[in-house]
């Protein structure tokens, strides 16, 4: 799976918590550029890309994200460590 699809399925995670299309994700997304991404809907967006992917995140890969491109990285990180 390349980063188009990877991104392809965030922002359907994004959409499906968030309710909404009104922003673009890039890997420099953060927070605070879209409308919705708080705290608690976090969790939510992070449950719903982990079941679309059927991965688990570590806590310390949680604490590292600082925006769509280190979530990327990470998602392809748990993809690749699940074909070992």
């Amino acid at each position: 799976m390349n980063k188009e699809d990877i991104l392809a399925k965030v922002n359907d995670a994004f959409v499906c918590v968030l309710e909404h299309q009104n922003f673009k994700l890039t890997p420099k997304t953060t927070a605070d550029d879209v409308d919705g991404w708080e705290s608690i809907t976090h969790m939510m967006i992070i449950t719903e890309i982990e079941r679309s992917f059927n991965i688990k995140f570590k806590l310390m890969d949680l604490m590292n994200m600082n925006n769509i491109g280190d979530l990327i990285k990470s998602i392809e990180s748990n993809l690749m460590s699940q074909k070992f």
